[in-house]
């Protein structure tokens, strides 16, 4: 269940930490990503080659999956009432210091570290973390910025 704030009571969370619930990644999670984004390289679609092949011993997620599962992980922990619309404004500081081999378990962190106003609204900046269930490194790391409209 989300930690539900009014718009207007972003700035009072700066410091909150959000953790979202485990994720599956699917190997359809996969492949339905390499169809939108029309990467297909075989570390991520052919199961048979990469368990062959791969240094890992099977299929991995596309790096930019995990930071497409950002909105989604956030949006579980967090909703913000009030607002007319969120944005995504973007990211920095993105890695991928891990690979997240299908059927792992994700889950998002997200920290408030900032909240300021903006034309029509405010930008809250997030530090970011995809962790992966047992892993000693996180499969994404960022500072991610969005934007509630009033």
């Amino acid at each position: 269940m989300p930690e539900t704030v009014q718009f207007q009571e972003l700035g009072g969370l700066v410091g909150k930490t959000f953790t979202s619930s485990w994720r599956t990644v699917t190997q359809e999670d996969v492949n339905l990503f390499a169809r939108a984004t029309g990467d297909h390289q075989w570390i991520h679609v052919d199961v048979e080659r990469a368990r062959r092949e791969s240094p890992f011993g099977g299929t991995v997620a596309h790096g930019y999956f995990s930071l497409s599962l950002l909105p989604v992980l956030l949006f579980e922990t967090l909703e913000v009432t009030g607002a007319s619309a969120v944005l995504n404004y973007g990211a920095n500081k993105v890695r991928f210091p891990a690979p997240v081999l299908v059927g792992a378990r994700v889950r998002g962190v997200f920290t408030i570290t900032a909240v300021e106003p903006v034309s029509g609204g405010v930008q809250v900046t997030l530090a970011t973390v995809i962790e992966i269930e047992g892993g000693a490194k996180p499969a994404m790391a960022a500072e991610i910025l969005f934007r509630w409209l009033s």
